[in-house]
Formats: C-alpha cells, structure tokens, sequence
C-alpha cells in the first residue's frame, strides 16, 4: 500500500513564490550590491598589469611564509603558466568571485560560530541545519539560486557562499570551545570584560584552529567554481564546462590546471598567515 504523499515540493514552490512577491525588491538590491562588489574587485584585478601582479602575488607569498623562496618562486611561474596560456582575465575573474564569497562567507561564519560557541542553545539548533548544508548535493544550491537571482555571478556566488560557509563556523566554534579553561579563569581573575576575553584570549588562542577553517572555505569556494559555471558565473570554471561539452581535454585541463595553481597558492597563503609559535 502506498503511502500519502506528502506536499514536500508544492510548499516549497509556495514559499519560492511569495519570497519573488514580497521580498523580490530586497533580493534586487542585494543582487546589485554583489554584482558591484565583483566588477569592482575585477576592475582592480584587471587594471594591475599581470606581470606586476605575479610580482605583487609572490612577494605576498615570500612575506607571508616568512621568507620561503621555494613558495615565492613557484608562485611566479605557476602564475606566469596561467598567463602564457591565455587563461589570465578567466583566472581574474575566478579570483574575484572566490574572493567575494569568501569574505561574505566568513563575515557570517566567524560571528556565528564565536556566538555558538558561548550559547548551547544556538549551537544546538545550528548543527542540524550545518548538517543539512554540508550533506545536501552542491548542485541543488544552484536551483534558488538560479531562481532568486537568475543567471550570472550573483546566483554562484550565493550558492559558493552556502557550500563554504559550514566549516568555517564549525571550526571557529570549535576553535573557541578549545580555549584552555585556566586562560578564561586568569583573566576572569584579572577583571576581564567579556569582550576582552574574546579578543585577548579567546580569539588569539583559537586563531589556528579559525584559520583552518578560512582555508576550508576557501578550498570549497575554488571547488564550486566549475558548478557554478552552469548558471553563468563565468571565469575558469566556464573553461572547465566548455571542455566538457566539447570533449576538448587539452582545453578542459589547461583550466583544471589554472584552478590547482590557483587553489595552492591561495592555501599556502593562508596555512602561513599565522606563525608557527602561536599554533604551538
């Protein structure tokens, strides 16, 4: 006997509808925003020419992992590769929406997870929906997306920032839950205030563990750009979609390959940005 079926689909297609009714101006200008923060980043990222910003990029590298020629030196020709293989404005315009999402991904994260990290219930009731966002399939992000936004880099960069954003605030919860009970003492102790807590010992003492999780999201941001390239969000992924279509390995590769040069450097730069005697 077959079971009452329930009207999962239809209420949500009710809820869809009055969000485009009610909401829809909000969704616009929010919509507006984003896309201006992108050609903004893009316009900056296009008005360097590249040979400077490979300079710029693997002197970045150099400071940051505190003088590493070896890191330095790969970021320059890894880059200067992407160059020559004409991948150079697509790679821009990858790095612009990785970096869009990232940011609003972790300005949502971050203050989230340090709130769970002091209120039980709030991190009780975000675990089931962190859940939800980790185990539901990538490419579902891209139906409200596409549906709300329509097609373009906003609706990939909402779905990127829905994807990336769970291990960030779990691991800043994480990271904040960790603190050595003693510290927290000491500085109740001190006469501490709750906000000198967080920023003179909690958020110090975790920032390893919050930076793990800025590396997480921005891995899952690089992962997402090829899927997001299916509502026209542009930039290498759309290489990558079109060397599928086509059957053009040597297409589809050179891209795939410019998204590892990519997702490496931006790594090391952010496995470096704090150093070794504060994650010991």
């Amino acid at each position: 006997m077959q079971p009452p079926e329930l009207p999962v689909g239809e209420a949500v297609e009710v809820l869809v509808a009055w969000i485009e009714k009610h909401l829809g101006w909000l969704l616009d200008g929010f919509g507006e925003g984003l896309q201006f923060l992108v050609d903004g980043f893009q316009d900056i990222l296009f008005a360097v020419p590249a040979p400077v910003l490979v300079f710029l990029a693997s002197m970045l590298v150099w400071f940051v992992t505190r003088h590493n020629a070896g890191l330095a030196v790969f970021t320059a020709l890894g880059l200067l590769l992407v160059w020559s293989l004409g991948l150079w404005d697509p790679a821009m315009l990858t790095l612009a929406l990785v970096t869009v999402s990232t940011i609003l991904a972790l300005a949502v994260a971050i203050p989230v997870g340090i709130g769970a990290a002091g209120s039980e219930p709030l991190n009780a009731a975000l675990r089931p929906v962190l859940d939800f966002m980790q185990t539901m399939p990538s490419f579902v992000y891209l139906i409200p997306a596409v549906i709300f936004f329509g097609l373009g880099s906003v609706p990939g960069i909402i779905a990127t920032v829905v994807f990336a954003m769970p291990p960030a605030l779990r691991l800043t919860n994480l990271g904040i839950r960790q603190v050595p009970r003693e510290l927290i003492e000491v500085a109740d102790a001190f006469g501490a205030t709750p906000r000198q807590k967080l920023f003179k010992v909690q958020i110090p003492v975790a920032l390893p563990t919050i930076m793990a999780g800025v590396n997480q999201c921005i891995m899952l941001a690089l992962s997402m750009t090829v899927i997001a390239s299916m509502i026209g969000a542009g930039g290498l992924g759309y290489q990558v979609l079109v060397g599928i279509q086509r059957v053009d390995i040597g297409m589809g590769f050179e891209a795939g390959l410019a998204i590892v040069i990519i997702a490496i450097i931006l790594d090391r730069i952010t496995q470096n940005i704090v150093p070794q005697h504060e994650s010991q």
